[in-house]
């Protein structure tokens, strides 16, 4: 009895919850020991995690500029495909469904899984086993609230962002008051020049940007912003900082309580933290940490659904993929499509190993985005944009993130070699595919019949009006 496409439910409020529930998740409680290990000392392992975070800050102000710019949804992909073209905007759809996606999704979901289950086997590891079955269940029960409602959605991440803060405060004030009383001794020689490896600093800013990632997240959901030009730049700066501040003062609370040996020697940092500082809260901490990854899955999964749902529409992905639910009025093929790979994924994966195999292609494509941004300054200077950043802002950060990218090969050359397989073999599809249209014979008449028959079991259709 109404139009079926997807409502401008997210208000500034709800903005800045996205992101502040995407980036405060999994990141801080299991990337202190991956910075650590390969910065090789307390002191750069702090320097970092600032760098990481005024990097972050430089990619977030270029999105928001991006934002402002393509009124688009769809967030790399949609930039990409604006500024670069079809091939590159495809290779980075390719590489995101098959490796980025899955493999981030996998990891905050063990990171779930992990801090759920540590209080139940405490001082003891919690068995693999175990921690594999409650991270899927976990991820199955956000996947299903988003094929469900848009705005349910968005409350649980309002919700679970309050939640994040309070975890970081019940570790930052501690910390702090340790701090104050002189406990300094873990912070001697802070900068021990023979731990510095510099061939394993890529890795560093890996982990580090992982803990930062989600800064990107509203332009995933650009046609579903209420006032976009005002509430994207202002919802960016503000978290950002936020969270620069938050991450600076979690790491030095941990610092404080934890040697070096003592994070390194952890598989949950923040649990061993609590151990150590307040035991009276040894069940409540991971409980929150678990919620904060919950509330990054569910952000994930939210603004993922946006991309496959874009890249649909723009004829790169199967049409099935850009129908909405007729009543509940989410894209519930694209939020339902992720769920096998990060099975697969959550089942056989390894945290750390999982981190350097998508971080590759992840950075690799941003910069792409954010040098879309000088292509398209270049190309259309008459387009007026509300927000604006100096040029140097853009240049910079998409010079680090592509040396970084190159770095990598030489830190960890299997892991960066798989994501660059991964990414290169998107070429022959989209040639033959989406370039040349080389189908069988058949292919068309079963596409087609394939899609009306899940368009009637799912009850999807088409979007009726156009929101950009």
């Amino acid at each position: 009895e109404e139009a079926v496409f997807l409502r401008k439910k997210i208000t500034l409020l709800r903005a800045f919850s996205l992101l502040i529930g995407s980036m405060v998740g999994s990141g801080i409680f299991i990337s202190p020991k991956g910075v650590l290990k390969n910065s090789g000392s307390v002191g750069f392992s702090l320097v970092v995690w600032f760098s990481c975070g005024l990097l972050s800050m430089f990619g977030a102000l270029c999105y928001a500029e991006l934002g402002t710019r393509i009124t688009k949804s769809g967030g790399h992909y949609i930039y990409i495909l604006e500024t670069l073209g079809p091939l590159p905007s495809f290779l980075f759809l390719w590489a995101e469904f098959f490796a980025i996606r899955p493999a981030n999704s996998a990891v905050v979901s063990l990171a779930f899984g992990r801090y759920m289950l540590e209080p139940f086997f405490a001082p003891c590891a919690a068995p693999v086993p175990a921690v594999k079955l409650v991270s899927l269940l976990g991820y199955y029960m956000v996947l299903t609230l988003n094929s469900w409602s848009v705005t349910w959605s968005a409350r649980l991440q309002t919700a679970l962002s309050v939640v994040k803060l309070l975890a970081l405060a019940l570790i930052i004030v501690p910390g702090m008051m340790l701090l104050a009383q002189g406990h300094t001794e873990n912070f001697q020689d802070a900068f021990d020049r023979q731990s510095l490896v510099l061939d394993k600093l890529p890795l560093a800013f890996y982990a580090g940007m992982f803990a930062y990632s989600g800064w990107f997240q509203t332009s995933f959901v650009r046609e579903e912003l209420v006032k976009p030009e005002r509430n994207i730049p202002l919802a960016v700066i503000v978290s950002v900082i936020s969270v620069i501040v938050g991450y600076m003062l979690t790491n030095v609370s941990y610092y404080t309580v934890l040697g070096t040996q003592d994070v390194l020697a952890s598989p949950a940092v923040a649990v061993s933290f609590v151990q150590r500082a307040f035991k009276s809260l040894i069940s409540v901490v991971p409980v929150l940490v678990a919620l904060s990854c919950f509330g990054t899955m569910n952000g994930g999964i939210f603004t993922f659904s946006r991309t496959l749902f874009v890249a649909s529409r723009e004829g790169q992905w199967p049409p099935l993929f850009s129908m909405i639910h007729i009543r509940r009025h989410t894209p519930l093929p694209a939020v339902m499509l992720m769920f096998p790979l990060v099975t697969a994924m959550v089942c056989i994966g390894d945290i750390y190993h999982l981190l350097n195999f998508f971080s590759f292609s992840r950075w690799l494509f941003i910069g792409l985005a954010t040098l879309g941004l000088i292509i398209h300054r270049h190309r259309h200077p008459e387009l007026h944009s509300p927000f604006k950043v100096p040029l140097f802002v853009p240049v910079s950060f998409t010079v680090i993130c592509l040396v970084t990218v190159a770095m990598s090969f030489y830190s960890d050359p299997v892991n960066i070699s798989i994501g660059c397989t991964m990414v290169l073999s998107g070429f022959p599809v989209y040639y033959l595919i989406i370039h040349r249209q080389i189908f069988l014979p058949f292919f068309p008449t079963l596409s087609d019949y394939l899609t009306h028959k899940l368009q009637l079991l799912l009850e999807v259709v088409q979007q009726e009006i156009k929101t950009y």
